[in-house]
């Protein structure tokens, strides 16, 4: 390479790099907006605000989180989807991001219309009942779901609700009713009132009303007993084998926000998930810190994509 090449490779170098760090001095250039697609008071709603607040103290810039629920969380999606792609807006992600197209025809592509930043965590779930629900356990359940076609109802607030309500109609191989609700707060309300009888919900949110005695935890989704929150609890697996219903959490920005951006923001949330108090926050909630990068979040999502597609393709779900 003669001497005029060389200098013009420095020059395009130079270049670049000018660039790269003009974006990531830039960024962010105004408030962050972190868009929640389900109602106040839920567990994504108390996560976004702990981690967009950390976040904030980092950047220098202010979080201001926008609920927007509706739709099983297509209001929230379609709006972060159609945000100018300059960083500055990023959603929650839940595993309905990945679910909704199974149930909605007018769900947004998640793989085409928004982009993965980074997956925070993941939780086991936990089956709930009413105290004055009479099955106290799994096969209990599945007796009564059997004995009673129709007279036993499961509380969809959400993607992985749902899957779990249908994996054990599945199983039970009985008609059970699913009734939906915008968000986990009001299924969990609804589940306290005595309107409906079952309820898979996260275990930081359960904890709380389990303890008070509001609600009855009969099951939980821990890989085996006698680990995180409700270790002393039977596993779903012992009696449904295979059952496999974990939760997670993760940060999605629109398609075409620049890869230098994606990569600053992963950087930054993952410096957060670092910090000790964070990690003690969650680990009380029984939310297990991940991580990773933009591309280890984009498989989860492609995984859980064909796996609880499969089981609601299964359960006779279609797009409505």
């Amino acid at each position: 390479m003669n001497a005029r090449h060389l200098a013009a490779v420095f020059v395009a170098a130079t270049a670049f790099a000018g660039t790269l760090a003009q974006a990531q001095t830039a960024w962010p250039s105004k408030p962050i907006r972190w868009i929640v697609p389900f109602p106040p008071g839920g567990p994504a709603d108390v996560v976004t605000r702990l981690v967009s607040a950390k976040l904030a103290e980092r950047v220098g810039q202010p979080a201001i989180v926008e609920n927007r629920g509706g739709a099983g969380g297509n209001v929230g999606h379609e709006a972060a989807a159609k945000a100018a792609p300059d960083g500055t807006t990023v959603v929650f992600a839940v595993p309905a991001i990945i679910t909704n197209p199974f149930f909605l025809k007018a769900s947004i592509d998640p793989f085409k219309e928004l982009a993965p930043v980074i997956h925070l965590d993941s939780a086991s779930m936990v089956l709930l009942t009413h105290p004055a629900f009479p099955a106290r356990t799994v096969a209990e359940v599945i007796a009564l779901a059997r004995a009673k076609p129709g007279g036993v109802s499961c509380a969809s607030s959400g993607a992985l609700p749902q899957v779990g309500c249908e994996m054990l109609r599945i199983h039970a191989g009985a008609e059970m009713i699913m009734v939906q609700y915008k968000g986990n707060a009001p299924a969990l309300n609804a589940l306290m009132g005595g309107e409906v009888n079952l309820l898979f919900d996260v275990v930081n949110v359960a904890q709380g009303q389990v303890k008070s005695g509001r609600v009855r935890a009969i099951a939980s989704t821990n890989p085996k007993r006698g680990i995180g929150p409700f270790g002393e609890l039977a596993v779903l697996a012992e009696t449904i084998p295979d059952f496999d219903l974990v939760t997670w959490h993760g940060v999605m920005v629109p398609a075409a926000t620049p890869r230098e951006i994606v990569l600053r923001l992963n950087r930054e949330i993952e410096a957060v998930l670092g910090e000790p108090d964070i990690r003690r926050r969650f680990a009380d909630g029984g939310l297990d810190i991940t991580g990773g990068t933009p591309e280890e979040f984009g498989a989860i999502l492609k995984r859980d994509y064909a796996k609880y597609g499969k089981i609601l393709t299964s359960a006779g779900i279609k797009p409505e």
